[in-house]
């Protein structure tokens, strides 16, 4: 199937999912109190982006979420390599990594609090415990991953340094996989972002919890498809990156 073709059935897709939703609410099978209709929410979103709310909430969860993103991909992806290719740090850190990584980001709030207090900064640290792990695990296993043959490969040709190998065989030969763990991150953070606001801090997920308090569900439900437009139009911008980045192997 050609790309265009399949983003006419993903098009086709949407407009059916849409269409059955607003037909199931035209039958009287779903309370517009508990689950508004697609019919209702332009009208709902020009109104919270006439009164403000919509551009300040999604201002301040980018701001988060960018900061959250980067630092975990960074972090997750240095000490991912630093772990695949060193196998007495990896001895080391083996049974920290088993203590820590099963904390979910939501128990770090109470710490984030006393650190950062109610602060874009605490939930940027919760976003990028999230996407950190996802990062190392991917990162990890993509080093691990490179066939030993390329290294000596490498020794054979002169490229003896730590710098050349990891240059030259490791980022090469491990690109798709750390390349996929920065397009997971990308998600999970947004999927965190609700979370990290839990506790008041500005942004789409606190608007979110305000709008459910009053039952305000056609105001939940904007914020949930500006969430998923904002991930759908990251995705696809990275998604074009990561294929210019990756075009040497499609080629070769």
């Amino acid at each position: 199937m050609t790309e265009r073709k399949q983003l006419v059935f993903s098009i086709l897709g949407l407009i059916a999912f849409l269409g059955l939703w607003e037909g199931v609410w035209q039958a009287g099978w779903l309370n517009a109190a508990l689950v508004p209709p697609p019919s209702v929410l332009p009208e709902v979103f020009m109104s919270e982006l006439d009164n403000g709310q919509w551009t300040a909430m999604l201002a301040s969860s980018l701001q988060h979420y960018i900061i959250g993103v980067v630092v975990g991909s960074i972090l997750g992806i240095l000490m991912g390599v630093w772990v695949g290719l060193s196998p007495r740090f990896r001895a080391f850190q083996e049974w920290i990594t088993r203590l820590l990584r099963p904390i979910p980001p939501l128990a770090w709030i109470p710490f984030a609090i006393i650190w950062f207090g109610v602060t874009t900064e605490a939930a940027a640290f919760m976003i990028a415990i999230g996407v950190y792990w996802l990062n190392f695990f991917a990162t990890l296993s993509a080093v691990m991953a490179v066939p030993r043959d390329y290294i000596e490969l490498a020794d054979a040709y002169g490229h003896t340094g730590f710098w050349a190998k990891l240059r030259k065989i490791i980022f090469p030969a491990s690109a798709p996989g750390i390349l996929g763990g920065i397009r997971a991150g990308l998600g999970q953070g947004w999927m965190l972002v609700v979370a990290a606001e839990l506790f008041g801090v500005q942004g789409v997920g606190q608007r979110m919890m305000e709008a459910a308090g009053l039952l305000a569900t056609d105001v939940v439900v904007v914020y949930m498809f500006t969430i998923a437009a904002v991930y759908a139009l990251t995705d696809w911008i990275y998604n074009m990156i990561e294929n210019r980045i990756l075009k040497w192997q499609r080629t070769s």
